[in-house]
Order: C-alpha cells, then sequence, then structure tokens
C-alpha cells in the first residue's frame, strides 16, 4: 500500500513541476515576439537546467532504485529549459550573452564531472550519496529563488511580481516530492522538496495577507515566473509588453 502511495504521489509531483516547467512560455512569447530579453535574467534557467540534469541523473536505476519518476520529469524539465536557455542566448544583448553562454557551458560542465565521477569512480551507496548530494544542493538553490522576491512583496505590500498560481504550484510540487521521498525513505528527495513545500507556503501566506492591497504599479500579470525580472526596472519592461 506504501508503494501505491508513493506512486501517486509521484505522479501528482509530475503533474505539478511540468506546470512549474512550462510556465515561463508566457515569458519566451514575449522574448521571440519583441527579439529581446529586455530585463528578463536568464540566471534562473540555466540553474533550473543544472538542478533537473542532475536530479534525472540522480532518479536512475543504476543510481537510485526505484526513483524512476523523478528521472521522467526532471528529464523533461532539462529538454524544456534547454530550449528556454538558448532561446535567451539567441535575442540577449552581446554582454548578457556571453554571461549566459559562459554559464551554461558551466552547467554543462559540472554535470558532465558528476556523470564521469559517479560512474568511473564510484559504485553502489557511494554512487548514489554522491549523486543526491549534488541534486540536493541545486534543488534547494531553485527552490530558494523566490526569496528575493518575497521580499520585494513584504516591502511594497503587493503581490504584482508573485502569482498566485505560481506560488500555489510551488507549494503542489514540493509538497508532493517531499511525502514521495518521506514514503520512499530517501532524504536527498525529502529534504529539499520540504524546503520548496515550506517556501511555497509562505509565499501562499504573503499572497493572502497582501492580496487585497490595491497595486501602484501597472499590472505584470504575464511576468509569471518569480525573480526573472528586476523588481525596480519592472515598469520598463511592462511597457513594452503593453512575467
Amino acid at each position: 500500500m506504501e508503494d501505491v502511495v508513493k506512486f501517486l504521489f509521484g505522479i501528482f509531483g509530475n503533474a505539478t513541476a511540468l506546470f512549474l516547467f512550462l510556465s515561463p512560455t508566457i515569458t519566451f512569447k514575449r522574448i521571440v515576439k519583441n527579439r529581446s530579453t529586455e530585463q528578463f535574467s536568464g540566471i534562473p534557467y540555466v540553474m533550473t537546467l543544472l538542478n533537473c540534469l542532475l536530479s534525472a541523473w540522480y532518479g536512475l536505476p543504476f543510481v537510485s532504485p526505484n526513483n524512476i519518476l523523478v528521472s521522467t520529469i526532471n528529464g523533461t524539465g532539462a529538454v524544456i529549459e534547454s530550449v528556454y536557455v538558448l532561446i535567451f542566448i539567441a535575442f540577449a544583448p552581446k554582454k548578457e550573452k556571453a554571461k549566459i553562454l559562459g554559464l551554461f557551458t558551466f552547467v554543462l560542465a559540472v554535470f558532465s564531472i558528476v556523470a564521469l565521477v559517479s560512474v568511473f569512480a564510484l559504485h553502489g551507496n557511494s554512487r548514489k550519496l554522491f549523486c543526491g548530494f549534488a541534486a540536493a544542493i541545486f534543488s534547494i538553490v531553485m527552490y530558494g529563488s523566490p526569496l528575493s522576491i518575497m521580499r520585494t512583496v513584504v516591502k511594497t505590500k503587493s503581490v504584482e511580481f508573485m502569482p498566485f498560481f505560481m506560488s500555489l504550484f510551488v507549494f503542489l510540487c514540493g509538497t508532493s516530492w517531499f511525502v514521495y521521498g518521506l514514503l520512499g525513505h530517501d532524504p536527498f528527495v525529502a529534504v529539499p522538496n520540504g524546503f520548496g513545500c515550506a517556501l511555497g507556503a509562505l509565499q501562499l501566506i504573503l499572497y493572502f495577507f497582501y492580496r487585497d492591497i490595491k497595486k501602484q504599479q501597472p499590472s505584470a500579470e504575464d511576468s509569471v515566473e518569480l525573480g526573472l525580472e528586476k523588481p525596480h526596472q519592472s515598469k520598463q519592461a511592462n511597457g513594452v509588453n503593453g512575467v
């Protein structure tokens, strides 16, 4: 029965994670339409790509048995994030293009090192520990990215840059994989997603606390991705869009 419940939470986790991976499509439609990355940052996409690559690798049977659902969704996420990164590089200004391209190269190098070391130098439980720690660290980094936006919400007393559904699915995704990790007795899945569950809950609390406060700036409802746009530059970006 426990295995069935774990499987169901894994399926639900896949669905909510897929929503999170696809949510930036609105941002990238805007980038392609305007042929400019404007004030958006490409760093979150590159770091999410690294998290997906490491988590997908960790979920493979020869690294971590019985975690194939971790591999399927993160493998899908890696493909999606790769497309985002390549589009961003294509339309970014020269200086930003070089920075993101360099970071993208770094991400591929880190993943390659982890994969090669785990295959040729480690075996059994040591391989799982090595890959698990790497995946957990970057999962926490990914979940921690909205902290700056949460600080902005408190400072401005406005939820304009923290969309409800984004916060909701961060909470649902983190909760699903947290329970999945607990049922599978896997701290490398449970711990970072427990962190994500807590941050998602805090975002929802902030949302309901500040949601009725009148907005002082133009709408940014299509800037659905947390942390992608610098709050103090949002008016300029929103003017182009007419998130």
